[in-house]
């Protein structure tokens, strides 16, 4: 009688660490997936933060464009030659920034 008894209990024990191991491996991938996750996010944010000063720039170009293109056409030819081809007023001096900034 102890001998199937015996047989039970150590099948309990079997299932019991199964179930166990199994429930241990679930936990650590639900981990691994949660903090891929995060780390996902992280840079997504990261890239709507750079995108949203790049749309902060374009705006206000728009607006310098806007602003040039509301003028008279004297004055946007004087711009756009100032600007494309680097001309410049009679008495004029014209320093270039070539330090990349």
């Amino acid at each position: 009688m102890t001998n199937p008894s015996r047989k039970k209990r150590r099948k309990n024990t079997v299932l019991r660490t199964v179930f166990r191991l199994f429930f241990l491996l679930l936990l650590l991938s639900m981990l691994a997936a949660y903090i891929s996750n995060q780390v996902t996010i992280s840079s997504k944010r990261a890239e709507l933060d750079t995108l949203n000063e790049q749309i902060a720039q374009q705006k206000t170009e728009n607006e310098e464009m806007q602003r040039i293109l509301s003028g008279d056409a004297d004055q946007i030819t004087e711009w756009v030659a100032r600007d494309s081809y680097n001309y410049a007023a009679p008495n004029e001096r014209i320093f270039v920034d070539v330090t990349g900034n």
